[in-house]
Order: structure tokens, then C-alpha cells, then sequence
């Protein structure tokens, strides 16, 4: 499928209201606070927004009731900033806000008639081209309210796939954005609104909303399966790729978080990878693997993942479930936490419920809070590492021996152990295999061989065998 060219380029910041560079995209956003919920967390005091309710909901619906916790929500204002940043990375200047609080939903346009009014003024005197709402929109509400604004109106879930549409570099992320793109789009054909009319670019447009299929359901659904053909083509190449990885003792080390919480940074800190590190949400779409050396030398492979975010579109987590199988495959879960934001309970809590979704929540995992450096002074002296927290910045690179110890300490494949060893000086491959694989604390001559008291791999000791004197039982590095 041809992929859409944008017509937006790139964000104009916002002054006065007024657009700063011609053919920039003006978005007016509306968020929702229903009064009726309150949210009872330390960092967010006021009102449930409309779309912490869905990934509460969420969460609840695959929490046993033995177990279940409160899951931190966004507040309103909260909300709507993350939708600022979403729009930013959607490429659009924003041109204008509204926040409405109400006790429930309006059945037919989510915000009531005379709110509509009101943006509609305020949207045209903005001169606004979209309308953006933290929240997803029923087909027949996102009819109506277009209706009545004579604008385009996206939702919440079209504004992630537009943005995921932009970001997808290889062939395998733009297949599975493209999936999720068109299992949003064939509900809403019906009767169809300004946006699958609007041909020209722009936000929710990207992708096959420039093409023919949104107006034969026939053609959509026939294009949906060849689309999940090639996704089972490149999911059958993956898993021919991990049966050869496992075959060798190589585990998996995942990096987990929410969105913009720094995890291509730490990767390229950790691999020198090179990977694309953006302040903008999403800005890592493509999987990447990479070997590193632990600090007892045995090697793992580390996988950058997509962020995570609150509510997190259905249809983005069936998608790309081949890239987030390395998720569920991993021997370790690094979650990401970006340690400076105000929110970061609230994000946690979200990754939390993809996490259960993928059915990872119950791997060994390692909370690593990131961007220490952006912490004041006066409280990092309160952030100690522990067993299962560790505090780096990845931009400044600090933190990332104690990191790399401790994921080494918690990996149970391939254990380290304690051994000694008389190897004769004849069998250089070998020394020279204990010097480069294992950490050798005691090392001797005597009679034309080397003694050697080492940590070592139980594959390597294995390869040894024939020279071990003495062996301890594994024990765990770090």
C-alpha cells in the first residue's frame, strides 16, 4: 500500500494563538473531567479524566478481586497536557484549548450541545483545521460532533495511530500501524464523517486514510487479511530468529516503560546502538536487539520496545503483539520509570495494565528510574538503590555499573560459578577463553600449568571440565 505523505511540517510553537509557519496543521483540544469520579492519589487530586477511566477500567477487568489495588490515575489537567504532547508529535500547532467538566458522558456528542457551541466559536475564531479530544469517540459521536463543528474531529486512539504511522521506519512496524489503522477505521464506514473524506493530509490521515479502501468494506477486510498474512510471515522469521538464540544460552533482557521515559537512551548508553532518542512520544516504533557484556562477561541480549501509554489503543497491542513478544519471551523485564516527572506513579500503573495484557506481568523485573539527573539535588540523596530499584541517568551515563550488576545478579540463566582450574600453558585457545568469558580472581604457575580460581559461566565450566579441581556450587554474580 502506498504510504500517505504528510502535509504537515513539523510543530510551530504557539504565540498569541497565531499560526507561526504556513502549512502547519492548527489543532484545537478538548478534554473531559467527570466530576462524579474523583481521583484519590497523592499527585493527581482532581477529577477522573475520560481516558485514566478506560485504563482503570482495564486494569480492573484482568485484576483478580483478591488482589486488586487503586490504580493511579491522571488528573484532568494532567490529561489534557499529554495530549499537548501528543499533538506535538503528531507534527500540528495548537491554536487553543477547552476543558469541560461534566458528571457523565453526553450519549450522542460526549460533551452536550452547548459546549459544542462554544468550541465551534472558539475553533473558528482560531481558525482551527482539527479538533482533538482526549478521549475515544463512538463512530456515531464522532459523526455528530462534526456535524455540528464542521471540522475534523479526531479522537485520542486516532491521534496514536497517526502518530505511530509517522514514526514507522521498517516494513514490519509500518505493517502492523497499517493492521491497526484499518481495524479502527472499518467500524466508522458507516455513514462516513469529515475525516474520511479529507484526502489531503493531516492528522488521521496518514496511511491507508489516503487511499480508496475506506469506501468498500469488501476491499478493507480483504486487505486486513493480507496485512495479518505478511504480520504471521514476519512472526514465523521471528521466532525462527529466537529458536536460534535460545539454542545458545543468550538471555533476553526487555526495556519496558512509558512513552518518552528515556528507554532508547539507556539502550544507546548500554549498546552504543545509535537508535533514534527523541523528546517526543513514540519516537521508537521498531524493535532493535543488541548483545552487551554483563560484569561476570556472560552476554545478553538487550531489546528496545515501543512506549506504553494510558489507554492504550486495542488495536496497537493486537498489532504489534509480534514486536512485543520479546516482552513475553524475556528472561528480565527492565521497566523504565522517567524518575523527574510529576506523574510518573500514574505511568507506572499504565504499563502495569499492558503488561498483564501481554501476559508479562509476572516475569522478574528490575524498576529502573531514569533521568536522575533531571531530579533536584536536595532529594536525590532519598533515591537508593535496592534490590529491585536501581536510579540512573542514562543521559549522563551515571548509575549504569550499578545497573549493569544488578541485572547480572538477577539472571538465573547460565549461572555463574566458582571454580579452580589447572590448565596446562600448551592450551592457549583455552586461557585464552577463561581471560575473555569468565573473571578470574586467583591466578598461579607451577610445573608448566596455570592455576586459576575463576567465576564462570556453567556453559564455559562445562567446556572446561577435563581441567576443573575444585568446584563451587553456582552462585550469583554481583
Amino acid at each position: 500500500m502506498r504510504k500517505a505523505e504528510s502535509r504537515l511540517s513539523g510543530l510551530s510553537s504557539h504565540h498569541n494563538g497565531h499560526a507561526t509557519r504556513r502549512g502547519v496543521e492548527r489543532a484545537f483540544l478538548v478534554g473531559v473531567d467527570y466530576r462524579s469520579r474523583k481521583a484519590k492519589t497523592k499527585t493527581s487530586p482532581s477529577q477522573l479524566t475520560a481516558g485514566a477511566t478506560a485504563a482503570r477500567d482495564s486494569a480492573a477487568l484482568r485484576t483478580p478481586a483478591a488482589t486488586k489495588r487503586r490504580i493511579p490515575e491522571f488528573s484532568a489537567e494532567e490529561s489534557l497536557a499529554e495530549l499537548r504532547a501528543l499533538t506535538e508529535s503528531a507534527g500540528a500547532e495548537i491554536v487553543g484549548e477547552v476543558l469541560q467538566h461534566r458528571d457523565r458522558p453526553d450519549p450522542a456528542t460526549l460533551i452536550g450541545r452547548g459546549k459544542l457551541e462554544e468550541i465551534a466559536g472558539a475553533a473558528a475564531s482560531s481558525e482551527a483545521d482539527v479538533i482533538l479530544f482526549d478521549h475515544d469517540l463512538t463512530p456515531s459521536q464522532q459523526r455528530n460532533i462534526e456535524n455540528a463543528l464542521h471540522t475534523r474531529v479526531i479522537d485520542r486512539t486516532q491521534l496514536i495511530l497517526d502518530i505511530f504511522a509517522r514514526h514507522a521506519r521498517t516494513k514490519e512496524g509500518q505493517l502492523q500501524v497499517e493492521l491497526a489503522q484499518l481495524n479502527y477505521m472499518l467500524p466508522r464506514l458507516t455513514g462516513k464523517g469529515i475525516e474520511m473524506s479529507q484526502l489531503g493530509g493531516g492528522i488521521g490521515t496518514r496511511g491507508p486514510g489516503e487511499t480508496q479502501l475506506e469506501t468498500d468494506k469488501r476491499k478493507i477486510a480483504r486487505r486486513v487479511r493480507h496485512v495479518k498474512e505478511q504480520i504471521e510471515e514476519v512472526r514465523r522469521i521471528r521466532a525462527q530468529q529466537r529458536q536460534r538464540r535460545e539454542s545458545v544460552p543468550v538471555p533476553t533482557v526487555a526495556l519496558v516503560g512509558y512513552t518518552n521515559a528515556g528507554k532508547s537512551t539507556l539502550f544507546n548508553a548500554l549498546t552504543q546502538a545509535g537508535v533514534l532518542e527523541s523528546p517526543r512520544m513514540f519516537a521508537t516504533l521498531d524493535p532493535t536487539l543488541r548483545s552487551i557484556t554483563l560484569p561476570s562477561k556472560r552476554k545478553v541480549l538487550l531489546s528496545d520496545t515501543v512506549g506504553f501509554i494510558r489507554s492504550l489503543p486495542h488495536t496497537l497491542v493486537s498489532a504489534f503483539r509480534a514486536t512485543l513478544e520479546e516482552v513475553q519471551r524475556a528472561s528480565l523485564v527492565l521497566h523504565i520509570s522517567d524518575g523527574s516527572s510529576l506523574t510518573t506513579a500514574e505511568q507506572d500503573a499504565q504499563v502495569e495494565v499492558v503488561l498483564r495484557e501481554l501476559e508479562a506481568d509476572k516475569k522478574p523485573r528490575l524498576h529502573v528510574h531514569n533521568k536522575l539527573d533531571l531530579v533536584p539535588t536536595a532529594e536525590r540523596s532519598h533515591r537508593v538503590n535496592d534490590v529491585t530499584t536501581v536510579y540512573v541517568s542514562a543521559a549522563k551515563q551515571t548509575g549504569l555499573p550499578e545497573l549493569l550488576a544488578r541485572i547480572d545478579a538477577m539472571l538465573d540463566q547460565d549461572p555463574i560459578q566458582r571454580v579452580k582450574l589447572r590448565v596446562p600453558q600448551s592450551e592457549g585457545k583455552v586461557l585464552a577463553q577463561l581471560e575473555a568469558k569468565s573473571r578470574i580472581s586467583e591466578r598461579s604457575y607451577k610445573d608448566g600449568a596455570v592455576d586459576l580460581e575463576l567465576d564462570a559461566p556453567e556453559s564455559l565450566v562445562r567446556r572446561v571440565e577435563k581441567w576443573v579441581v575444585k568446584t563451587s556450587k553456582s552462585r550469583r554474580s554481583g
